[in-house]
Parts: structure tokens; C-alpha cells; sequence
């Protein structure tokens, strides 16, 4: 009976060990140490960035629900640890039953009892155990444990990318308040150079040509004042709902220049990545609950051991009810129940079942490696970015310094006005430019973070 007792009906699947690079592609430095290690609040500094992410991670409509999740499954975990418990329940009934008088039963009632009634009464307890010769409960009992895992790290992904949205929302805030610094600037630029303009027109030195080319490029910079002004009210609102918070402004204290982060952003072995994301160490556990859902199927295919036993008090008159110990009764029995029509349904089950888990271990695989992907990407885009930053840099203030010589040369009548206009119109848009990949390069470095794991301390 030990032997039987202790066998197991089906083998786990160990987790698989995925195909690792040994170092991410693009990665400067090869530190064991990630970034994503660092604290967010030690990571992002800014203070009132640190609030709309802690405002976020509390009151964030995601977060809540996955809170519940994990509510919920710490419920059922609980209740698994009660699998292996005796079901007891107590019962107290009486009847009375009036046969047919011309019925076997109506006839001999009347003739040995001298009544045309039976009357019952009874009062018990039961107990009901089934035995885990097959590793059932214990695989029920993993299943449960492995949901509750997985909603654990469910809420840590949603926290890891909640800390990222909210930080690229950030950024792209500051990127707006720059682009909107450079249009006024350049609006102020424009009308004086219209104002030259005027004044050369009133004297003769220009047609009035040059002054209808100087308004539409004036114009044409003030058109996009309300543009980012929309822009950034609807980023602020997204902001504050991302927050779980009602649509309002958002305050921001730095610029988008003033934005640090470490010189050295270090994105550590591979290896550690399955140990850090929590979407990896989720497709793990599903592996875990697959194996366990595995050894339940099988386990219904193999006979079940079933102990049954009832105690209590049971008499045909009421007086007599509670007469202990003649009222005293007790039934004690066991039962092997084997499963036979339903072998086809089970077996089918348990086939389907195997099938999940082999499409656990691919799924596993595949975050595994597309989270090298996303590290990588972000690598690479940060590289890049910093080469485009410092060229798009220099172009700025090459035309800086075009535009300043064009309206010098124009006033001394040594340039004409369309080179004012257009080293204007270069210049505004390479600005705007350099905001844009100034703030890619910040988005780029959060998704690093988030891509290695950071985000859940």
C-alpha cells in the first residue's frame, strides 16, 4: 500500500533553460550590474515626476484591479490548503412515510407494527476522505499556488509598465514646453524681422513682396502656438487619468536639457534578465500551473480511494430519538471508484492538457526572447540618439548663427530677405527637431529601465 500511496501518475517539465547571448547587443559596458537594480525613485529624480508615479502606482484603475487579482488568488490558495481535509457535515431530518394499505409494504407495516405509518427520525454526522494516492489534491494544491504567483508578477508588470508610460508621458510634457519656447522665440524673431521689412518697403528698398513673404512666415510660426498649446493639454490629461486622477494641469519644474540620468546605463548579463521580468517569471509559473493541471487530468483517469464514515442517533419513534446508546448507529466504508464511459472524455482532457504545456514551454521561450530583443532595441536607440542629439546640437547653432548674420546683412542691404526668411525657417525647425530627440532619447532610456525590469522597487 506504500508503494501505491507514494507513486505519481505524471512527470513535471523542468523549466527550460532559453538560448542566452553572452552579453546584449549594442551594450557599452559589460557590468554584472543592471540599471534596472537602481530604486525608480533613485532612477527618476525629479520630484514631481517621483508624485504622478507614486499617484499612479496607488490610484492607477489597472493597478487596483490587479491588486484584486491577487486578492482573489490569495483567497483560493487558502482554501487549497483545505484539499486534503475530511469533509464533515452534519444532518437531522425526520419523515414519515404512508404506504398503500392493499401494498406489501402498507400490509406489513400494519401487521407487525399495528400502525399505517412509518415515521423516521435521525440525527449524524458523515465524514468523506479521499485519499491522494495519485498526487491529485497535491497537484490541485500546485495549481492554486501558481495562480497566485502569477497574479503577483501580473501586478508587477503593470507597475513596471505603468512607471514607464507615465515617465515617457513626462518627458514628452517637457518636450512640448520646449517646442512652445522655441515657437514664441521664434514668432518674436520673425516680427522684428518683419518690422525691418516694413520700414524698407515705406522707403522703396523692397517690393511689397518681401513683406507679404515676412507675414506668411510669421503667420506660419504663430499657427503652431495653439497646435503644441492642444498638445499639451491633452498630454497633461493623460497624464492625471494615467494617475488615476480627474483631467488637469500638471506642474513640471525642469527643462527638457536639465534631465540627468547615470553616465553609465549598464544593462548586466542576459542571464539575470529571467529572474528580474516579471513577465518572464510570469510564463514560468504558467509552465508550473501546466504541469499541475497535467497531473490532475491524469490523476482522473486512475481510481479514486474514497473513505466514507457515519455516526449518529436514529429511531422510529421521536421519544426513543436521543435513547443512547440503543439510538446509537455507525456505518464505516470505503470505495474505489474507476472511471469507464467517461475514460474517452478524461483521456481527451489529459491529451489537451499536454498540449498546453508544451505551448507553456514555447510562450516561455518567446518572452525570453523578446525581452533580449526590447533590451537590445533600447540599446541601440539610445546610441544613435545621443549621435543624432550632438549633430542636430551643432545644426541648431550653426543656423543660430546664420540667422543672426542674415538679418545683419540684410539691414546693411548686403542679403536679401528671403535668406532672412529662410535661415528663420531653418532654424525653427531644427529646433524643434532637437526637442524631439532630446525627448526620444529620454523615452528611449525609460524603456531601457522597464526592459531590463526596473520599475518594481
Amino acid at each position: 500500500m506504500g508503494i501505491v500511496i507514494g507513486c505519481k501518475v505524471s512527470k513535471d517539465i523542468e523549466t527550460p533553460q532559453p538560448e542566452l547571448p553572452a552579453a546584449f547587443r549594442n551594450a557599452e559596458v559589460q557590468d554584472t550590474e543592471a540599471i534596472a537594480e537602481i530604486p525608480w525613485k533613485d532612477f527618476y529624480k525629479d520630484p514631481l515626476l517621483q508624485k504622478l508615479i507614486d499617484s499612479a502606482i496607488i490610484r492607477n484603475y489597472d493597478m487596483q484591479i490587479a491588486l484584486k487579482n491577487v486578492e482573489q488568488s490569495q483567497i483560493q490558495l487558502r482554501q487549497s490548503r483545505w484539499n486534503n481535509v475530511p469533509i464533515v457535515a452534519f444532518n437531522a431530518a425526520s419523515s414519515t412515510s404512508n404506504p398503500s394499505d392493499n401494498s406489501l409494504n402498507g400490509l406489513s407495516t400494519k401487521q407487525f407494527l399495528g400502525t399505517n405509518h412509518i415515521e423516521d427520525f435521525n440525527a449524524n454526522l458523515s465524514l468523506s476522505w479521499e485519499a491522494d494516492i495519485r498526487g491529485k489534491i497535491r497537484s490541485k494544491n500546485k495549481a492554486a499556488l501558481a495562480v497566485y504567483l502569477r497574479t503577483e508578477e501580473a501586478r508587477k508588470t503593470i507597475q513596471t509598465d505603468l512607471v514607464a508610460k507615465v515617465t515617457q508621458g513626462y518627458y514628452n510634457l517637457l518636450m512640448l514646453d520646449e517646442q512652445l519656447s522655441v515657437t514664441q522665440r521664434n514668432v518674436q524673431l520673425n516680427d522684428s524681422t518683419l518690422k525691418i521689412i516694413n520700414m524698407q518697403f515705406q522707403t522703396g528698398h523692397v517690393t511689397s513682396l518681401a513683406v507679404q513673404q515676412a507675414q506668411a512666415q510669421l503667420l506660419s510660426t504663430q499657427q503652431l502656438i495653439p497646435e503644441l498649446e492642444e498638445n499639451i493639454t491633452i498630454q497633461e490629461n493623460a497624464l492625471r487619468i494615467l494617475s488615476g486622477e480627474l483631467p488637469a494641469a500638471v506642474q513640471r519644474s525642469t527643462l527638457l536639457a536639465q534631465v540627468i540620468f547615470p553616465e553609465i546605463l549598464s544593462a548586466g548579463v542576459p542571464s539575470a534578465l529571467i529572474s528580474r521580468r516579471p513577465d518572464i517569471k510570469s510564463r514560468e509559473l504558467a509552465l508550473v500551473l501546466a504541469n499541475a493541471k497535467v497531473g490532475v487530468s491524469k490523476a482522473e483517469m486512475y481510481p479514486a480511494l474514497r473513505i466514507t464514515a457515519s455516526a449518529g442517533v436514529n429511531s422510529l419513534k421521536a421519544s426513543n430519538w436521543f435513547n443512547i446508546p440503543a439510538s446509537l448507529f455507525g456505518i464505516v466504508g470505503g470505495s474505489v471508484l474507476q472511471p469507464l464511459l467517461q475514460h474517452r472524455e478524461l483521456r481527451t482532457q489529459y491529451k489537451v492538457d499536454l498540449v498546453e504545456r508544451e505551448k507553456a514551454v514555447l510562450l516561455f521561450r518567446e518572452s525570453v526572447l523578446k525581452a533580449v530583443g526590447e533590451v537590445s532595441d533600447a540599446l541601440v536607440r539610445i546610441e544613435k540618439l545621443k549621435v543624432r542629439e550632438a549633430i542636430a546640437a551643432d545644426r541648431v547653432k550653426t543656423l543660430q548663427q546664420a540667422t543672426s548674420n542674415a538679418n545683419d546683412l540684410f539691414t546693411n542691404g548686403m542679403a536679401t530677405y528671403l535668406e532672412v526668411i529662410t535661415a528663420q525657417g531653418n532654424v525653427l525647425q531644427s529646433e524643434l527637431e532637437l526637442a524631439s530627440i532630446r525627448r526620444l532619447e529620454l523615452s528611449a532610456t525609460s524603456e531601457l529601465y522597464r526592459s531590463l525590469g526596473g520599475g518594481i522597487k
